[in-house]
Parts: C-alpha cells; structure tokens; sequence
C-alpha cells in the first residue's frame, strides 16, 4: 500500500482552475467528474512522464486541493482524468510564514532561495527594494513558475504568495495591521537599546510556536540604520541569525528552516 501512495505521489499537475470544494471546472458524466490538463501538463504527463490509460496521478490547485485521478484519455494535448477522490485544505499549516526580502544581485540566486524556501514551508514571499539593494526589477512571473515546479517536488497543495517588488517605506506601511510577531534581521548592534547591549536575541529565543511570522531580510549591504529604526517604530523586533556572516538568501532560508522547526 505505501509502495502505491509513493508511486502516485511521484506524479503531480498543477490545475488552479479547480474549485477548492473538490468539484473541478470539468466535465460531468454521471457522478464522476472528468478534467482536461492543459496543453503544458499534458505535454508532461503524457510525452514526458510517458504515462498512459489507468495510470493514477494527482491534481493540486495551489489553494489546498488534492485531487486523486486516472488518465482515461492520454492525449498529449489535452489529457483528460477521471476525479476519484478529492481533500480540501491538504497539508494545511498552522501558522503562516511571510518572508520579506531584498532582491539579490543574481536572480539565481533568489530563485535558489524561493524554490528552498517553498520546499521546507513558507505561506508568503515579498520582494523588498531597500537602500543598499543591488537590483530593483524582480519579474514575479518567473519566480511563480519556480514555486509551481517547487509545490510539485515537495508534495504541496498550496503555492505561496509571491509579492512584486515594493518600496521598502510603503511595505512597512502595510504591514501596520499585520497581528503575528514580526522581525527585522541585521548586522548591526541592537538599535533599539542603545549602547547598553552589544548582542542581539536569536530568533529561536524570540519566536513563539504557533504564531503567524513576518520577517525582514536585507540586501548584501544590509538594511541602512534608518531603515531598521523605522521597523522598529513599526512594531519590529530586532534578531540574530547567528555569528556567521550570511548570504542573503542563505539568512532568508536559514529564518524559514527556523521557524518551520520550532513549529515540528
């Protein structure tokens, strides 16, 4: 039995068009609903994965649908599936993780970070354009596909929210009504305590299991110190991530490891 559910669970479509209910925008014969993949999953499905008539795949819709269905037609072009059995809120977490980040210099390198990311478990990716950030045009389009393929490898029925990229004072401004904890991590001595401490908390220590969390990660040239203080005007907490000096991206999937966790 479990060497079936791996074997099905090899194979996975991404369908957005499927109702969250679990009665997909298909075809109904009956009480069996049929659904057509379009032309780029069914490429895949069929000529890629060279799967046939009978062959058990599963459908997701990126909103928590996780679809069990059979190939009954292997049309390259447009493979159709019988639904035999449909589960809302798959996988659903407990918390929500937003990661807010500015973008790196080499694209690859926050794709690298967006597919990591999506795999250990994350609900929401901002693209943050600070002082020092080294880039300023961020096509959210190519890192949606990054967290499609992602959801896909990782066995996940909801794809994260990917934000464009936003002006570092208007997306402190909409997050005034944000309730979880929210953290700001940079090099510099706490700001907040003046002179009188030289470290700063961990966010293992800081962080409370359960919580939804928004944290704030800077550019390779760090936050600018006007830029940490009016986060923390905002209701941010300053945290370490450590004594290492960290990438960019390595600090943001190091946050998101943490949390995730601490959450286990």
């Amino acid at each position: 039995m479990w060497r079936e559910v791996r074997e099905v669970f090899m194979h996975l479509f991404y369908t957005p068009d499927l109702l969250p209910s679990g009665l997909p925008n298909g075809k109904k014969i009956g009480e069996v609903f049929y659904y057509t993949l379009n032309e780029e999953e069914s490429k895949h499905c069929i000529r890629v994965l060279r799967l046939t008539i009978g062959a058990q795949v599963i459908l997701i819709d990126g909103k928590g649908g996780w679809y069990q269905a059979i190939i009954s037609d292997d049309n390259p072009k447009r493979c159709t599936v019988k639904i035999t059995q449909s589960t809302s809120e798959y996988g659903k977490s407990k918390f929500d993780l937003h990661i807010a980040i500015a973008p790196t210099k080499n694209m690859d390198r926050l794709e690298w970070f967006t597919e990591k990311a999506i795999e250990v478990g994350i609900a929401q990716i901002s693209i943050i354009n600070c002082q020092n950030s080294e880039r300023t045009v961020v096509k959210a389009e190519r890192l949606n596909k990054v967290a499609i393929a992602a959801i896909k490898q990782s066995l996940k029925a909801y794809l994260p929210k990917i934000n464009e990229v936003m002006d570092y004072k208007k997306f402190m401004a909409s997050t005034k009504d944000f309730t979880g904890q929210k953290f700001i991590a940079h090099c510099y001595p706490p700001i907040s305590c003046g002179e009188g401490l030289v470290e700063r908390h961990h966010l293992k220590n800081l962080y409370q299991q359960g919580n939804d969390v928004l944290i704030l990660i800077g550019p390779e040239g760090d936050f600018s110190v006007d830029e940490v203080k009016l986060a923390l005007s905002n209701g941010f907490n300053e945290i370490s991530l450590g004594i290492s000096r960290l990438r960019t991206e390595t600090a943001a999937l190091y946050a998101c490891t943490t949390i995730n966790i601490l959450n286990e």
